[in-house]
């Protein structure tokens, strides 16, 4: 006998709810909501409503993959990120709300300025440039990428937010490959020490790409390479932004400093972390 979508979600938070999923109520509905084309405002309106099977056996299946772990926005192949809906597949790092802490940096020195030239490194499914560029009309970029899928994603991101022709997707290896000067350089690089990537939770380690993870032996790999070859690369008055791990902070600046930066500012993330380093020439 075919179950109503409360039912259904009943029985699918608590599955969840088994394996230790904290969300299991809000990722069960999420999943139902993909699955049936429902919103919750229909399952509430009409209690009594029977799920078409096909419509049922597909949102089981999303269940079944939620319990190994894998992230919703896995599951659905998408990604909100700073109010807008970004493509994620396998290729990609997942963005993450933090993430959001670097577009707040970089929209804040943005004010008051002309068109900026932007450089993004590394820039995955381009959840950072492909904003920065919805946020900033005016604004060009060119974003880099060892991964040529992951351009591909990135690139499709900016299509379908209609930033495509503002942004030019370069495969290069961090600056390799990239001319010219810019007004902002931005970069989530990976920064998990190699040793302790094992030790992540399993829907990170298991599910995001592990080229986007590793910062090499001391997590601080990609930071030494941009530290070292971004002043090559700045425009007069540029900064360079960066996300960076938890506990991080005096490496970084140290690595910095060493290439005549100085830190202009620390931006914390919503757990109370410095999750953001903003530097400017000396």
């Amino acid at each position: 006998m075919s179950e109503t979508p409360r039912r259904l979600l009943k029985h699918a938070g608590e599955r969840l709810a088994a394996r230790g999923i904290e969300t299991a109520a809000l990722d069960a509905r999420l999943l139902f909501q993909a699955a049936s084309g429902l919103r919750h405002e229909d399952i509430v309106a009409e209690p009594d409503l029977i799920l078409p099977p096909d419509a049922a056996v597909r949102f089981w299946s999303f269940i079944e993959r939620r319990c190994t772990f894998e992230p919703v926005s896995r599951i659905l192949g998408t990604r909100e990120f700073y109010g807008r809906s970004f493509r994620v597949t396998p290729d990609v790092l997942d963005p993450r709300a933090d993430t959001e802490t670097l577009i707040g940096a970089a929209l804040a020195l943005a004010k008051g300025r002309g068109p900026l030239h932007i450089l993004d490194l590394g820039t995955g499914s381009g959840a950072i440039v492909v904003t920065l560029l919805a946020e900033l009309p005016g604004a060009t970029a060119v974003a880099s990428d060892l991964s040529t899928a992951a351009l591909e994603v990135a690139r499709g991101n900016a299509e379908a937010l209609g930033v495509a022709n503002r942004a030019n997707f370069v495969r290069a290896n961090w600056f390799d490959e990239v001319d010219g000067q810019f007004d902002l350089i931005v970069s989530n690089p990976p920064y998990i020490a190699l040793g302790d990537i094992g030790g992540l939770a399993v829907d990170v380690h298991d599910f995001d790409p592990p080229m986007a993870l590793d910062g090499g032996p001391d997590g601080l790999g990609a930071h030494r390479r941009i530290a070292s070859e971004a002043g090559g690369h700045l425009a007069p008055g540029a900064h360079v932004i960066l996300e960076i791990g938890a506990g991080q902070e005096n490496a970084v600046n140290g690595l910095f400093k060493g290439q005549g930066f100085v830190r202009e500012s620390r931006h914390f993330d919503l757990a109370g972390h410095v999750r953001c380093l903003v530097y400017g020439r000396a």
